[in-house]
């Protein structure tokens, strides 16, 4: 489910981030061409960079659907709410994460969902979508990314490696 994207497609520097586009109808639409190309069942997918700017031009809220563990331990974006997808270190699914997205959230705006790596969020966008929130993304690659041929992840790709903002407890 995680699309690889060149420099080409997605530029960033330290003190700028660039987008292929700054129209958010654009950006949306475009991930929601992803969605279709690759048969997914929510409404699209987005890179992280674009995924930011969204939420910062106030387009699209951000959820990190991550564990209260992982948010602690790992760090989170400022201004993301949080809905565990699943809880504690088992990653048993949280039962109410549906009522607790309406509550938080609500169906109609669109909702960027963040997890580890993006497969976790892909499946809170799957169940999101179904339950008829209206415009749901999963947010490519994760706050942390894939993880490289050593086995470690922030390594080539994720929020944190594109130096997107993020804090620490």
């Amino acid at each position: 489910m995680n699309a690889q994207f060149n420099s080409t497609d997605i530029a960033e520097s330290t003190s700028t981030i660039h987008v292929l586009s700054t129209d958010p109808q654009e950006i949306l639409q475009r991930a929601q061409h992803y969605a279709e190309e690759n048969e997914l069942d929510f409404t699209g997918s987005i890179p992280p960079t674009e995924a930011w700017y969204l939420v910062e031009q106030g387009h699209a809220v951000l959820v990190d659907v991550r564990t209260n563990e992982e948010r602690k331990f790992v760090g989170y974006v400022p201004e993301s709410i949080h809905v565990a997808w699943a809880t504690g270190t088992s990653f048993n699914r949280n039962p109410r994460f549906l009522k607790e997205l309406d509550s938080k959230v609500g169906k109609d705006k669109p909702i960027l969902l963040l997890c580890r790596s993006g497969k976790r969020s892909a499946l809170a966008a799957t169940a999101a979508f179904s339950a008829g929130f209206a415009q749901v993304y999963n947010v490519l690659e994760g706050f942390e990314g894939d993880l490289n041929e050593l086995q470690q992840r922030n390594q080539s790709n994720g929020w944190r490696t594109h130096q997107l903002p993020w804090l620490q407890d």
